[in-house]
């Protein structure tokens, strides 16, 4: 039955190609991953704490490994220390997500 289903959406995704509905996974609106998002003060207070909090439990559990010797006292200092970067930079973004944006790794446009 597995096999019947992953055939039928391969069958149903090609044949929706060659009928001229192009790429079926593109987003509809090109132009909806370039609008410009505000969020609310109370939006951003909200989503600041929930990241303060999750931040403060990845520490505590890096503070575990290193207590119970899974790591050395300075690589957990060196992760606690990118972590606390990374907050800041999302802090910095207004906690707005940078799913969309594209990696260049070596890539030249």
């Amino acid at each position: 039955m597995r096999r019947f289903k992953q055939s039928l959406a391969i069958t149903i995704v090609c044949t929706m190609m060659l009928l001229g509905q192009g790429n079926v996974f593109a987003e509809t609106d090109p132009a909806a991953s370039e609008k410009k998002v505000e969020l609310t003060v109370q939006q951003k207070s909200e989503l600041a704490a929930l990241h303060k909090e999750i931040l403060e439990k990845k520490k505590e559990v890096i503070k575990k490994y290193v207590q119970f010797g899974l790591m050395s006292e300075e690589k957990g200092q060196k992760i606690i220390s990118h972590l606390e970067e990374h907050y800041a930079k999302k802090e910095k973004n207004g906690f707005i997500p940078q799913w969309d944006r594209h990696h260049k790794h070596g890539h030249k446009e």
